[in-house]
C-alpha cells in the first residue's frame, strides 16, 4: 500500500494505492455519517459495483446512474442527480460516493460540493485518468457550451481509493489516454517517471502490477505536494494544466465527441513542446524525448479537419485564462516547467500548427 497525505484548508486527507481497497471503501466512511449515494455509469457498475455495494452493506441508500460522456457533463444532469437524492430522503449527513472515471469524480465531487450547500464526498476512481488526475485535489465541476469545466467548486474529499485491480478492465485506448496525463506528471516534476514511461514502455502497456504500481504512486505524490503547497490554483497548481490550454481548446472545437481527455491532453503537450522551442526555452533534444514518449503511447485520433486558428481563438475562453491573459505551462527540461502569459501570437499558432502536422 502506498498513501500520501493532501493537506489543505478545507480538509486534510489521504490518497491510498492499494489493490482491492474497493472492498474496503467503508473503512473510509464517518461512522456516524448518513446514507450512502454512490454516482457511477452502468457499465462500472456492472464491472465492479457487486465489490462496493457489499463493501457498503446497509449504508448504501441509492445508486444514481450517470449516462457518462463528456456531452452529458452538464449542469443539467447534476440537477437530475440532486432531485433523485432529495426524493430517497438524502440529508446534510448524507455522502456521496464517485465511483467511475474522471466524468464521474468531476460530476460527483460537484453533486456533493453543491447538495444542501456541501455534504461529505468519498472519491473511488476507476480509470487510469481519475486516479491519476481528475479524483485528486477537490476540483470538481461541469463544462459550458463555451468551455470544458467553467461551472463548477473545490470540493476536498474524504479520500481518495485508487485501486488498480480495476484497470484490467478498461478498454485498451482508456488506459493509454491515462498514460497521457501520467506523461504529463513526469515532465512537470519527475524525471524518473518519464524513465520509467520512456523505458519500459513494453512493461507499462502490458499492465505490469510493478510498472502501474509505481506509474500511479509516483503521480499520485506528485499531485499531493502540488495541491498541498497550492489547494485553489495560485500558482504552483497551474503546472499540473501543462497540456491543457489547447488541449481544452481541442475539446470544445470537436464538441467532446472527438477526443478522449487524455488524448487532448496530448495534443496540448505536443504543441506546448513545440511553444516552448520556439520561445527558446527547452532544449532540441529534450523537446524531442517529450514528443517521442507521447507518441509511443498514441496513437492519438486523427487531427484532420482542425483549424489551428480556431484552436487558438478559444484560448480566450479557457479558464486558466486570467484578464485576458493566456498562461501556458512550458518545460524547460524533463522536471521543470515554467508558467508564461504574452507569448506572441504568432508563436502559438505556429506551435499549434506543428502539433496538427
Amino acid at each position: 500500500m502506498a498513501s500520501f497525505r493532501v493537506e489543505t484548508p478545507q480538509r486534510n486527507y489521504d490518497a491510498v494505492v492499494e489493490r482491492g481497497i474497493v472492498s474496503r471503501a467503508a473503512e473510509y466512511l464517518p461512522a456516524k455519517s448518513g446514507a450512502v449515494f454512490v454516482v457511477t455509469t452502468a457499465d462500472v457498475w456492472q464491472l465492479h459495483g457487486p465489490r462496493l455495494e457489499a463493501a457498503l452493506g446497509g449504508r448504501l441508500r441509492k445508486v444514481l446512474f450517470f449516462p457518462g460522456g463528456e456531452d452529458h457533463k452538464r449542469l443539467a444532469e447534476v440537477e437530475s442527480l440532486a432531485e433523485q437524492m432529495v426524493h430517497a430522503g438524502a440529508d446534510r449527513s448524507s455522502i456521496v460516493v464517485a465511483f467511475g472515471g474522471g466524468i464521474v469524480t468531476d460530476v460527483g465531487g460537484f453533486l456533493a460540493a453543491a447538495f444542501m450547500r456541501g455534504i461529505q464526498v468519498l472519491q473511488v476512481p476507476t480509470t487510469l485518468v481519475a486516479q491519476v488526475d481528475a479524483a485528486m485535489g477537490g476540483k470538481t465541476g461541469v463544462n459550458l457550451v463555451a468551455g470544458k469545466n467553467l461551472f463548477g467548486a473545490f470540493h476536498q474529499p474524504l479520500a481518495v481509493l485508487i485501486d488498480p485491480d480495476v484497470l484490467a478492465t478498461l478498454p485498451e485506448r482508456e488506459y493509454r489516454a491515462g498514460l497521457y496525463e501520467v506523461i504529463k506528471c513526469g515532465v512537470i516534476r519527475s524525471p524518473e517517471l518519464f524513465d520509467l514511461l520512456d523505458g519500459r514502455r513494453a512493461d507499462v502497456l502490458a499492465q505490469a502490477p510493478d510498472a502501474v504500481d509505481a506509474l500511479i504512486a509516483e503521480s499520485v505524490r506528485i499531485k499531493a505536494e502540488v495541491v498541498t503547497a497550492d489547494e485553489k490554483e495560485g500558482d504552483l497548481r497551474r503546472i499540473l494544466n501543462f497540456g491543457h490550454t489547447i488541449g481544452h481548446a481541442l475539446e470544445a472545437e470537436t464538441e467532446y465527441k472527438r477526443f478522449l481527455h487524455g488524448e487532448a491532453v496530448a495534443f496540448g503537450m505536443n504543441a506546448a513542446t513545440h511553444l516552448a522551442g520556439l520561445a527558446g526555452l527547452l532544449p532540441a533534444d529534450e523537446a524531442k524525448r517529450i514528443l517521442d514518449c507521447v507518441r509511443m503511447y498514441g496513437p492519438i485520433p486523427a487531427l484532420d479537419g482542425i483549424s489551428a486558428g480556431n484552436l487558438v481563438a478559444r484560448l480566450g475562453a479557457d479558464k486558466k485564462t486570467i484578464q485576458g491573459k493566456v498562461h501556458f505551462v512550458l518545460p524547460e527540461k524533463i522536471g521543470v516547467v515554467k508558467i508564461l502569459t504574452g507569448l506572441p501570437q504568432e508563436q502559438i499558432l505556429a506551435a499549434t500548427e506543428a502539433a496538427l502536422a
